[in-house]
């Protein structure tokens, strides 16, 4: 796949006259970085040789941050860095360097915050910053037209203004960006002084659960009015955490995505985002943590709910990634483009003549109901100079209708030919690293939804997984887990979320497997990241590592497209520590939330994963012990069969808590199953659908 990569991007080179130059970018493992290698931009990657030219040269840094399946990205691309004029100029008076925000999580973090600070904007990709010499940014923005248009200068026109400022006051910018980074030291010390408070109670969750929906959009659920993004650390508290209200609220959301367009109903899986406020027209791309997460979500909603459409999609997601995401060797991809041939949605979206010509009339008129295909279509790309015309975001437009068998049937057969001939199409391109951190996220939505739907493929493919970042990113004698791999090549890189969302998905497949090796893997982990990233004075966890390319050590204060480290370090540490008895692990969970205890109360929204484990630390966390393996298969699919809140499942080897290290199977070697709060267990027992009856009325 990695091979696709590059040939896609020398085709294109081809196409525009074969006589192209290849920039410093070739080199690189980031497909992001190699679809900008035949720009006539002097690119360089972030790193030492461009900081040095900038430092010899005096000259300012333009920093261009982006990720290969970004849409305003590409249209940046073909607008301004394929422009030679544009180029010319950014070669003449600027270093410029290309940065994947995905291999280098924490350096994006710190220059987005850096813009939202200058321009009280939200942010978002491309993020075009430009830094003095020593990388202290003095101006930045997102995406900038060709030319002036509504509103937003042209990008040639800022690149003449910022050369001719830097030219004439360079030494007034570099002493305005100094003080600007200081103030921003000083306003994050001062915060994270303020955020400490350490009352932290049962009330708070459920008070957090109830504000949340004084956001919330009752109608088509979800927040806000479009874009609107799917939340699932949001939908996953409200689901676990929240009364009644809070939980049909988040059923409805889920509801009304699997319906939306965002939702691919042929191929299975979630698209990035809606461009509306009602789930229809989404920005295609797919990315590998969305589809982690909702996994999980649908699962939650189907053992809510019981409504077979949730475990429907959630199985309909994993296949998907089983069948797209899926390296080889058992890793998976980061994520899927929106664009094919160069056209955003073009491998799903659909003409009303197409259909016609594809389908019976009868399977036509079914689909066109079930759909809603009309010959306008509903979608048309307006960032695209010659956009497609008449295309039909699939979405169930009538979600309430009752089809009789005849109506099913004929639905299902239109599906089976749609399906055929979309796998005719050129595919979208695969962004085919492949991050430690959005893998652990897979991992253990694999491993859990294998044990609670009854798919054991799903955790097969769960350890095997495991097995390849294992193999390709985990240095088991430095005890180092490193962030990317790629075409043969880890980086040299370690990420917090890196360290973390793969101690989710080792603890999980721990409690979903009980093979000890996870366990002390998971606690390898779990040390590593204190080691490397934890906040001793404050709490919580570092984006990155202490390094000279960082301007700021920051950490994560909002949970978006994923949960911060801090906010999933809180969760695994406290689970942890439940797990091992260790007081080092809870001390660090309980410093974590303790530091974020003032958001949490004043804005729930920011930081909804660490209310999770705040709601497991005063929730009475229990723990399931199985003792012995003959029939620990079946006591295990017990465990895992229902709703499970604050719940831990753990045997009595390993580096398990010495207590539970002393419980015994009973017989010879029968699988046994004791329930403990602390140092209370109820009796053992032996029947697995026993267990399953007692968890279920313990209201785990």
């Amino acid at each position: 796949m990695g091979l696709y990569v590059v040939m896609m991007v020398a085709g294109s080179a081809e196409e525009a006259g074969g006589a192209r130059k290849a920039n410093r970018l070739i080199q690189e493992k980031s497909p992001y970085l190699l679809q900008h290698a035949y720009n006539p931009v002097d690119w360089y990657p972030w790193g030492e040789e461009a900081f040095e030219k900038a430092r010899k040269e005096k000259k300012p840094i333009l920093l261009s941050v982006g990720y290969s399946t970004c849409h305003w990205c590409h249209v940046m691309e073909r607008e301004s860095f394929e422009d030679e004029k544009v180029a010319e100029f950014m070669n003449a008076h600027f270093v410029c360097i290309k940065l994947d925000r995905e291999e280098r999580p924490d350096v994006d973090r710190v220059y987005m915050q850096a813009f939202q600070a200058m321009s009280s904007e939200g942010g978002g990709w491309p993020l075009n910053m430009f830094l003095t010499p020593e990388l202290k940014p003095f101006f930045g923005g997102t995406y900038f037209p060709p030319k002036r248009r509504g509103g937003r200068p042209g990008f040639l026109e800022v690149l003449t203004h910022l050369e001719g400022m830097w030219r004439e006051k360079r030494d007034e910018i570099r002493g305005s960006a100094e003080e600007s980074l200081q103030r921003m030291k000083t306003y994050l010390q001062e915060e994270q002084a303020r955020s400490r408070d350490g009352v932290l109670t049962r009330e708070l969750v459920g008070k957090a659960a109830k504000q949340l929906l004084t956001n919330g959009d009752e109608r088509e659920g979800g927040w806000g009015g479009g874009p609107k993004f799917p939340q699932p650390s949001h939908l996953r508290f409200l689901l676990r955490c929240g009364d009644r209200a809070e939980r049909d609220f988040a059923l409805l959301t889920c509801r009304k995505m699997m319906r939306g367009g965002i939702y691919d109903h042929l191929g299975g899986g979630f698209h990035r985002y809606a461009v509306d406020g009602v789930w229809l027209v989404p920005h295609f791309e797919k990315m590998l943590y969305d589809q982690a997460q909702l996994v999980d979500v649908y699962v939650d909603a189907w053992l809510l709910s019981g409504e077979a459409a949730f475990k429907r999609v959630a199985m309909e997601t994993a296949d998907a990634v089983l069948r797209d995401m899926l390296d080889a060797e058992g890793g998976f991809f980061s994520a899927l483009d929106a664009q094919s041939e160069g056209k955003e949605g073009k491998n799903y979206c659909w003409t009303e003549e197409e259909l016609k010509n594809l389908l019976t009339k009868g399977e036509f008129k079914i689909l066109q109901r079930y759909f809603g295909i009309t010959t306008k279509g509903n979608f048309l790309d307006h960032s695209d100079p010659a956009p497609l015309l008449n295309q039909n975001v699939l979405h169930v437009a009538e979600p309430e209708w009752k089809r009789s068998a005849p109506e099913e049937a004929t639905l299902q057969a239109a599906l089976g030919k749609m399906r055929e001939l979309r796998a005719k199409r050129i595919p979208p391109a695969t962004d085919d690293k492949i991050l430690a951190s959005w893998n652990g996220l897979m991992i253990g939505a694999l491993a859990r939804a294998g044990r609670v739907l009854g798919e054991d493929r799903y955790l097969a493919a769960a350890e095997k997984a495991h097995r390849f970042v294992v193999a390709k990113l985990w240095d088991s004698e430095a005890k180092t887990l490193y962030h990317r791999w790629r075409d043969g090549a880890r980086d040299s890189s370690q990420q917090a979320e890196s360290y973390l969302y793969f101690l989710r998905g080792t603890r999980r497949l721990y409690e979903t497997t009980l093979k000890e090796e996870y366990l002390e893997l998971a606690v390898e982990l779990a040390e590593g990241t204190v080691k490397r990233f934890y906040d001793e004075k404050g709490g919580g966890f570092y984006d990155g590592e202490d390094r000279k390319d960082l301007v700021l050590r920051l950490k994560g204060d909002f949970d978006s497209a994923t949960p911060t480290a801090s906010s999933v370090g809180a969760v695994e540490f406290a689970k942890l520590g439940e797990m091992t008895g260790r007081q080092d692990f809870r001390k660090v969970a309980d410093h974590t939330m303790n530091g974020s205890a003032a958001g949490m109360k004043s804005s729930p929204f920011a930081v909804v994963e660490m209310l999770r484990a705040v709601d497991f630390k005063t929730g009475k966390p229990s723990r399931l012990v199985v003792a012995g393996e003959n029939g620990r298969e079946a006591m295990l699919k017990a465990a895992w069969k229902g709703f499970r809140r604050n719940l831990v499942v753990i045997g009595n080897v390993g580096p398990v808590d010495a207590f539970s290290r002393g419980l015994k199977a009973t017989g010879e070697g029968v699988a046994t199953a004791y329930l403990c709060v602390g140092q209370t267990c109820r009796l053992p027992e032996t029947n697995p659908a026993k267990v399953a009856v007692l968890l279920e009325e313990g209201g785990q």
